[in-house]
């Protein structure tokens, strides 16, 4: 086993949870007999070179002229992967997500006779409205040979649109435990921003509105009337930049607000070590919500306790009272008073922070993410 092809828009260097996972796993489970065919992105050619994958891009843009505006997207998967599928002898045909990746899979699967596998998160189950998507994604999972859920919220949704239970096979995403460990120094990093004698909370993700931040912001008062000294941080970039700017401006919290704009790769595991907490307050906005939450097991893998909301998938990435805490994401008070409770308790702090870190090594490393799928392969 480890010659697969493997469709998916998103892949390293391309940040972003799916992107990650996808390379980290198939790294460990293949080598140049397995086919990613992804997009073109930049500085993929460095990223390639040193991948021992056997890596095509194409350059995958929609054309807002066409309905569907994906349409060019789709072709120029279906006809590369065709080409690819009839020169080489794969075990089995993966998909990304559901829409396109997913029903090209299965197009390619049927031509060549081949299992398809396809993954899928949950937010796009949630979002994509459209009857005309929802119709196509239930076909594809329905087809499929089996179907990946990120978490138990992400399998529910699937059975609930009628997949059949032995389709459907539950994996979390991982997290490098080389490269998220304890033990750190991130003094540099404190004394850059001026932190130092600092309680810091510490949030980082896209800044769109169901991570929560902004609720996080309006709990900072009732947080530094218990804690004086609590500072946030807020890394990422998105498009509530300046909405979350402007509230914190309102709110009069300017003095203990950070914004560190993009963390590079490499800084992100220092700031999971010098933080107390940290915290992804989100929320349900429509029907957009949280598929699983891979930053709160990379905090959990560097020691450091996780505050989740309770929408989405998060049940798995947050074992309530044991690696962090779980609190209604619109409830103001809920953040406060979890986030205080962690500040003031140095003993609690420290036995969330060392259970989610035994968690998070024994049951998400990339490791055991690969074995298990390596697994499910094998059933297909």
């Amino acid at each position: 086993m480890g010659n697969f092809l493997v469709l998916t828009e998103l892949f390293a260097p391309t940040r972003g949870g799916s992107a990650v996972w996808f390379d980290k796993v198939y790294r460990l489970l293949g080598g140049r007999s397995t086919h990613i065919l992804t997009a073109k992105v930049a500085d993929d050619e460095q990223h390639d070179a040193e991948s021992p994958l056997t890596i095509h891009r194409l350059k995958l843009e929609r054309n807002p002229m066409l309905k569907p505006e994906s349409l060019p997207m789709y072709l120029r998967l279906l006809g590369h992967g065709i080409k690819l599928a009839l020169s080489e002898d794969f075990h089995s045909i993966h998909a990304g997500r559901v829409l396109p990746e997913g029903l090209i899979a299965l197009l390619i699967s049927g031509l060549v006779g081949k299992p398809c596998l396809i993954y899928a998160h949950g937010e796009e189950i949630t979002t994509w409205n459209q009857p005309a998507k929802q119709k196509a994604l239930r076909f594809v999972y329905r087809h499929a040979t089996g179907v990946v859920a990120n978490s138990r919220f992400t399998r529910d949704l699937l059975l609930d649109m009628g997949v059949s239970s032995d389709r459907v096979h539950l994996i979390n995403p991982g997290v490098d435990i080389h490269q998220f460990h304890p033990d750190l120094d991130g003094t540099l990093i404190k004394e850059r921003y001026g932190l130092k004698g600092k309680k810091i909370i510490f949030s980082v993700g896209r800044l769109s509105r169901r991570k929560g931040f902004d609720q996080m912001i309006l709990a900072l008062p009732s947080i530094i009337a218990s804690v004086p000294d609590a500072h946030y941080v807020l890394g990422g970039i998105g498009e509530d930049r300046a909405y979350l700017e402007a509230l914190v401006a309102d709110t009069g919290v300017s003095d203990h607000v950070t914004f560190a704009g993009k963390i590079p790769d490499e800084e992100l595991p220092f700031w999971y070590n010098l933080c107390e907490v940290f915290i992804m307050p989100n929320r349900k906005v429509g029907e957009d919500t949280e598929g699983f939450g891979m930053v709160f097991i990379e905090a959990n893998a560097c020691g450091t306790p996780a505050i989740a909301g309770i929408e989405g998938g998060t049940a798995d990435a947050v074992v309530d009272g044991e690696t962090g805490l779980r609190v209604d994401g619109t409830s103001i008070d809920e953040i406060a008073q979890a986030v205080v409770r962690v500040l003031s308790d140095s003993q609690f702090q420290d036995r969330l922070g060392q259970q989610g870190l035994r968690r998070a090594h024994k049951e998400f490393s990339w490791e055991s993410i690969a074995d298990k799928t390596k697994k499910i392969l094998e059933l297909l």
